[in-house]
């Protein structure tokens, strides 16, 4: 009989083994999510600080790679939050460490994308990462790291402190990587432009390897207020999430476990919900057994009378700045926004923010364009997979007056403190039932204004073809009749035309 060889490996060499389900999949996905993960966060950075973003990026091509693949450095500057001296290390050079753990809205959610990013850097070029970062305060961090696959830690190849004087705040970040940028240019500079459509408020700086400067210019500084932290509501629990709240409470009765550890639960509701478990109040949830943890949250489950959440845990864009990103960035002739109620799934509470642009400088394509955005980040892969895609599918839109050959982009943007992503890439969202129904409902709200706007838009054009009948044949019939009445003068038709281009007027506005 063989024996199995049973290892342990750490969560770097899972992703180095498996990197392809973090979205580097080949040399130009891996360009493309690397510039992706790192512009991300630094928005996020620029965001905590409460300032408006501006972000340069920089991909140089670099002469030493291998001759069948092309190595390129890439430098990616912000003017964020900053990174204190003892976390750079672990930010960049340990993977699943980072500050997105908490309860909401935010754009990254592994604490992955970074490190994953110089992680791919490092596997294809064994070159380290230069990283430099302050907080504002007196002193400058600079470091060179590399990462200990096989540990999971950051490896310090280099340390040192410049005195601030400018008082400068922010990271830096650049590395080497092996990639085809050529092959992903398209998407590359897709991803700018949506990003740079549904971050109105940020500059966003890019010159390529042919040293081309890309530049996406904010047009307002107002930005979305921010999200705030949030406990977890009683529907999105589970048997392990109880556990650890347990461990942790300080509290030693049940009515004030639940006030401390549950979204939106009062003294009322906590004790409506023991009553209804037949949990008595005063019961210590430290004492609880595993069979008495499991029957809890069956009956959390089962409790109706939980309130909703709130969504100050969420950030959503608002009708204002995402009209602005569109008329910055598309330049269409007619754009309605719409955003929806706070909805919620499995105890998330999230915002569906749903836009048509018609016409102007929007291409027609013999289809629909359709953006994708999730907390603020463009989804450009898998379109078909999305749920998006499959509620514009299921519409009529003949009952809008809209046909396929229109210049129509639709966009559709979800926030929540847990995106139901398909995949650890983040390119799609799941078909969950309620989430595809606020999707459907925003998009049939948007689809009703177009329509209105394209019937008052066809009530213009029939006025403007009478009054060029009236135009033309008016004259004629006011000589004709003159002449047949044995008159001299004709009679004065300007007042019949007057009234004609009123009432043309009045349909227009």
């Amino acid at each position: 009989m063989v024996s199995q060889a049973f290892e342990e490996i750490s969560p770097a060499d899972f992703f180095y083994r498996n990197r392809e389900i973090a979205g580097f999949t080949n040399p130009s996905r891996a360009i493309f999510a690397a510039i992706r993960e790192l512009v991300e966060n630094s928005l996020d950075a620029s965001e905590s600080a409460e300032v408006p973003p501006d972000v340069f990026v920089s991909l140089t091509l670099n002469e030493e790679g291998r001759p069948e693949l092309e190595t390129y450095k890439l430098r990616v500057e912000d003017n964020g939050s900053g990174i204190t001296s003892r976390h750079i290390p672990s930010a960049f050079g340990q993977v699943l460490f980072g500050s997105k753990y908490k309860l909401k809205q935010a754009r990254g959610t592994f604490g992955l994308g970074g490190t994953m990013a110089v992680l791919y850097g490092q596997i294809t070029t064994h070159k380290p990462a230069y990283i430099v970062s302050s907080t504002g305060s007196t002193k400058v961090y600079i470091y060179r790291i590399m990462i200990d696959i096989q540990k999971n830690k950051p490896i310090i190849l280099e340390r040192r402190v410049l005195i601030n004087k400018e008082e400068w705040r922010g990271t830096i970040i650049e590395f080497f990587l092996e990639g085809d940028y050529f092959r992903a240019m398209p998407k590359i500079l897709e991803y700018l432009k949506q990003t740079a459509l549904v971050n109105p408020y940020a500059n966003i700086t890019f010159v390529d390897p042919k040293g081309r400067l890309y530049r996406f210019t904010r047009v307002t500084t107002k930005m979305p207020l921010p999200p705030k932290e949030t406990l977890p509501h009683p529907y999105g629990v589970d048997v392990e999430t109880v556990k650890r709240l347990i461990r942790v409470t300080p509290n030693r009765n049940m009515t004030d476990f639940m006030k401390t550890h549950f979204h939106r639960v009062s003294e009322k509701i906590a004790l409506k919900f023991l009553e209804f478990a037949a949990i008595p109040r005063g019961r210590n949830p430290k004492k609880m057994g595993p069979q008495e943890i499991v029957q809890l949250v069956r009956m959390i489950k089962s409790f109706e009378e939980f309130r909703p959440p709130s969504a100050n845990c969420l950030s959503p864009l608002g009708k204002d700045l995402l009209k602005a990103g569109i008329l910055k960035e598309l330049k269409p002739e007619y754009t309605v926004v719409c955003q929806r109620k706070p909805s919620t799934y499995a105890g998330h509470p999230f915002i569906v923010e749903t836009a048509i642009a018609y016409g102007g400088e929007i291409p027609k394509k013999g289809e629909f364009i359709l953006y994708r955005f999730a907390n603020r980040i463009p989804l450009l892969y898998d379109e078909a997979s999305d749920v998006s895609f499959r509620a514009i599918k299921n519409m009529n839109w003949r009952r809008y007056k809209v046909s396929q050959d229109m210049p129509l982009a639709i966009l559709v943007h979800i926030c929540s403190t847990k995106i139901p992503y398909k995949t650890v890439g983040k390119e799609f969202i799941a078909d969950r039932p309620e989430v595809k129904k606020e999707v459907l409902n925003g998009i049939r709200e948007a689809a009703r204004l177009l329509q209105r706007f394209l019937s008052k838009r066809e009530h213009v054009e029939k006025e403007k073809h009478r009054l060029s009948v009236f135009s033309k044949y008016l004259p004629k019939i006011a000589r004709f009749s003159t002449e047949l009445a044995g008159r001299e003068s004709q009679p004065d038709i300007n007042k019949l035309l007057e009234s004609v281009n009123t009432s043309e007027g009045t349909a227009k506005r």
